[in-house]
């Protein structure tokens, strides 16, 4: 940032952040698919092979569609850096111009995205409606002009964001390991993680933050080796984690990350702050430099972006018909099984299933028959054109699991969702002969392509969170748990780091056999 100071006009903050915040709604950075690419090139796990091919086609479709790539758009986060020999000239503060920025892009009537802020976190949580207020962090640097990272973080992954104070001597691979391992699928893997070690707890968590924006490059790295202690870190994590075999959608597999950053802090020397944040698979950043000159403009990506697929994306399973499905029918369904679901759905999320336990509590009736039915947890994007709805992807279903009896009792048959359930509600789902399926995370715009009707049955003011009926035709999705309590969610991940480790130690027998045989 060297040269003459310049003035950069409000405006252009403004236009700029609208238009990364559209760009990075739409469009994966091509660095995430090449790894993400490659990963599906080297799976053996056909459950995880299957979620990875759904998601790279959902990004290829997004892109040409410039629709979301995830029904969550995320809420958004802003790092700038302004060269002290610059100044933004305009009436407003630089928070003001970035909302304003965020403002336009949410409610923007070609390619609307998703309000998922609330204004009060405590109690009323009422959605702001535009998405706003963004996170912001500015820092005074050297030279002149203004550099703009925006990205748009999903409240799946954050909610997987884990802080620790370690003693000086801990090991912090250990640590982000077995942390790793306890996150479970919620998350949305296959993606990556960003460590933020030293500073305060607040720095940590901020430089593992601002971490996840940077190019990933761990195809590079293992192909040139590393170069100091900090890629040494970042190669044997990648491995130990992958080596967890928590896998694509955690459904068990070879890649679960598909790079690991680093960033420190000098710190106390009493203390080893270290922070964790995962980042899923949608991936939203871009980066922008304003010099007066004008807005920010962004590149489309190239069709030569996307692999091949070759129709790998084409979901082959079991035909359902929802309507008059019986708790026989289920029954033969088994964890790890591919159905393909055509019929009518019922949809409900967290302040809907809220609302339903407030009228639990005072006696009064649900206004939904859920017998016999099935429950998909999700907040569509509002549709545009001839779409039925935008964008519809599946949510983190552990957030319903304290529900899940009370909407078992009403005689629902199963949910839908993403990630894997709590021992407490597999057990219940046992226990009614109910089942639980997941959804691709991250392939959210692919299965909206299967939804063919959709109304508002019951709190219409909730919006996004409204409980509708939707019509599907082969809607794709993973028995996650049958209704004999049986997981893929934890019997998946088990197979995958068995055999893991079991070719790990072959590969180690062979290479000593080799040693000892040249030493003959």
């Amino acid at each position: 940032m060297e040269g003459a100071g310049v003035d950069i006009p409000g405006e252009h903050v403004v236009e700029s952040v609208y238009r990364a915040a559209q760009f990075i709604s739409s469009y994966h950075p091509a660095d995430y698919i090449r790894h993400l690419a490659r990963a599906y090139e080297r799976e053996q796990s056909p459950s995880a092979r299957a979620a990875m091919a759904q998601i790279l086609e959902n990004s290829r479709m997004a892109a040409y569609g410039r629709r979301p790539i995830c029904q969550d758009t995320g809420m958004i986060v802003v790092f700038a850096r302004l060269g002290m020999e610059s100044r933004i000239v305009s009436g407003d503060s630089f928070e003001e111009l970035v909302n304003e920025g965020v403002r336009r892009a949410y409610l923007d009537k070609q390619n609307p995205l998703r309000a998922s802020v609330v204004g009060d976190p405590l109690f009323a949580r009422r959605n702001t409606r535009d998405n706003t207020p963004a996170v912001v962090h500015v820092t005074l640097v050297k030279g002149s002009g203004l550099h703009v990272m925006v990205s748009a973080k999903g409240g799946g992954s954050e909610n997987k964001a884990r802080f620790t104070t370690l003693n000086p001597g801990a090991s912090v691979e250990d640590w982000v390991v077995s942390t790793m391992e306890g996150l479970g699928a919620g998350w949305c893997p296959p993606g990556m993680i960003a460590l933020g070690v030293g500073g305060s707890a607040e720095k940590a968590m901020l430089i593992a933050k601002e971490a996840l924006n940077e190019p990933i490059d761990m195809l590079d790295l293992l192909a040139r080796g590393p170069r100091d202690p900090v890629e040494e870190m970042r190669i044997s994590l990648y491995e130990r984690i992958n080596a967890l075999g928590i896998g694509a959608q955690g459904l068990g597999g070879l890649t679960t990350v598909v790079d690991v950053k680093i960033a420190t802090y000098a710190t106390h020397a009493a203390s080893k702050p270290v922070a964790l944040i995962p980042q899923c698979a949608a991936n939203r950043h871009i980066g922008f430099r304003l010099d007066g000159s004008g807005p920010a403009s962004f590149d489309v990506p190239a069709p030569e972006d996307w692999p091949d697929l070759d129709g790998a994306a084409d979901i082959a399973g079991r035909r359902v018909s929802l309507d008059g499905l019986t708790r026989e029918d289920i029954a033969a369904w088994k964890a790890g099984e591919t159905l393909l679901l055509s019929g009518r759905i019922l949809t409900g999320r967290d302040a809907a299933h809220r609302r339903l336990a407030e009228l639990r509590e005072r006696g009064e009736p649900f206004p939904v028959d859920f017998r016999g039915r099935f429950i998909y947890y999700v907040g569509p994007v509002d549709a545009v054109g001839d779409e039925v709805v935008g964008p519809a992807g599946p949510t983190t279903a552990t957030r319903m699991d304290g529900f899940t009896d009370m909407m078992l009792e009403t005689g629902l048959l199963g949910m839908i969702g993403k990630a894997e359930r709590g021992d407490a509600t597999v057990a219940s789902l046992a226990g009614h002969r109910a089942v639980y399926l997941a959804a691709t995370g991250g392939a959210a715009y692919l299965i909206s392509r299967s939804i063919r009707a959709a109304k508002v049955l019951a709190f219409a003011d909730l919006g996004m969170e409204a409980i509708y009926e939707m019509d599907v035709k082969d809607m794709p999705v993973t028995v996650a748990v049958d209704a004999t309590g049986a997981s893929v969610h934890k019997a998946g991940p088990a197979l995958w780091r068995g055999r893991i480790a079991a070719t790990r130690t072959r590969s180690t027998a062979a290479s000593a056999d080799r040693t000892e045989s040249l030493d003959r």
